[in-house]
């Protein structure tokens, strides 16, 4: 691979603390494969951890990265110092099944009981 396609990522996490940098092709390496390694290569102890990939979010110059793109492609030209490391911030969305399974629901019909007096 020709070195002007690799490029150095740094992903931020929600608490400030990173993971990387990582040096990656720009031309091959997908959205979806860092996340991939992200999953692999999170910190042990964090009290948020992703289980799957689909429980993460990339963003990137503000904007949330598709999976299917290359990282050439969410690149923007502007703001980056050549041979500087890209910084992505790191989202954890834990799955909606996951969440409402945690949270037990109750739908029973409750009474309301009123202690006001009309004057």
């Amino acid at each position: 691979m020709p070195e002007e396609d690799m490029v150095d990522i740094k992903f931020r996490l929600y608490d400030g603390s990173d993971i990387g940098p990582f040096r990656c092709s720009s031309s091959t390496s997908t959205v979806d494969m860092l996340k991939q390694r992200i999953v692999s290569d999170w910190p042990r102890g964090k009290t948020i951890t992703p289980k799957v990939v689909n429980e993460i979010k990339l963003i990137s110059s503000g904007k949330v990265l598709d999976n299917n793109k290359t990282v050439g492609q969410c690149r923007t030209p502007f703001g980056e110092v050549a041979g500087g490391v890209i910084i992505m911030h790191v989202v954890v969305q834990p799955s909606l099944a996951k969440t409402k399974t945690e949270k037990k629901i109750d739908n029973s019909p409750k009474q309301i009981a009123c202690s006001c007096s009309i004057m």
